[in-house]
């Protein structure tokens, strides 16, 4: 029960501070400031829970920890849930947020021809992108990140106490060329937060791009992983 609590609050940390990053101080920051806020609030949960659950807050994660055998089909559907859980309370308080202040100047709003298309750093595709342009960035935005993940936990190749530095600041990066497409998601859950209190249908009309995107990414993440693996023995076993 421990590790299921420690993904709800840390996704929940995560939609209310990384996302808020953008609807609080956005105008100010920017995208390259909203995208070090996104890798420095990782990185603050991997050192806090990272020992209980191993800090996923994120279904595409515990997907490919699904899929490479890191993880069981119970523990799966127990991590999603509290994830999904987290991140609607994350959403729920960034809404708080949002709409307590007056004449505060919030970002995180997306308006395509005068009408708003989302809030709440919802992920729906900005000005100018494409259904098949944001599908292909979270596709492989994902692999990237997640490959990250998989490398630097690595029992035997791993870093250990600084994959949590690796993680956050690959977050950091794929949020960073992300947001000008779509927010960037890479996280179905950072998604579905803000959509459920979102305005602007593009909100769940985008959605399925943050879940197959992911996903897709994630499980290509899993055979890069295996195949950097399966290098790195044959070549230590030729060295021997």
């Amino acid at each position: 029960m421990k590790k299921y609590l420690a993904e709800l609050f840390g996704t929940m940390f995560l939609v209310l501070l990384a996302c808020g990053s953008a609807v609080l101080a956005g105008p100010s920051i920017g995208g390259l400031g909203i995208g070090l806020c996104f890798g420095l609030v990782l990185i603050c949960l991997c050192y806090a829970i990272g020992n209980v659950s191993g800090c996923h807050v994120n279904p595409a994660v515990s997907f490919a920890m699904l899929i490479s055998g890191k993880m069981s089909g119970k523990d799966f559907i127990g991590y999603v849930v509290a994830q999904l859980i987290g991140a609607a309370i994350g959403g729920a308080l960034l809404l708080m947020l949002f709409k307590s202040g007056s004449g505060f100047n919030y970002g995180g709003i997306t308006t395509i021809d005068g009408t708003v298309t989302g809030t709440l750093a919802a992920n729906v595709l900005q000005p100018g992108a494409t259904s098949t342009m944001a599908l292909i960035a979270e596709v492989l935005l994902t692999m990237f990140f997640v490959f990250i993940i998989l490398c630097a936990t690595d029992e035997k190749k791993g870093f250990g106490n600084f994959a949590g530095l690796a993680i956050g600041i690959g977050l950091g990066l794929v949020n960073i060329v992300g947001i000008p497409v779509d927010n960037c998601s890479v996280n179905p859950a950072r998604s579905f937060g803000p959509a459920l209190f979102s305005d602007g249908a593009a909100a769940w009309g985008d959605f399925w791009i943050m879940v197959v995107g992911p996903l897709v990414g994630a499980a290509l993440a899993v055979v890069l992983y295996r195949l950097a693996v399966s290098c790195c023995c044959k070549c230590n076993k030729t060295a021997e």
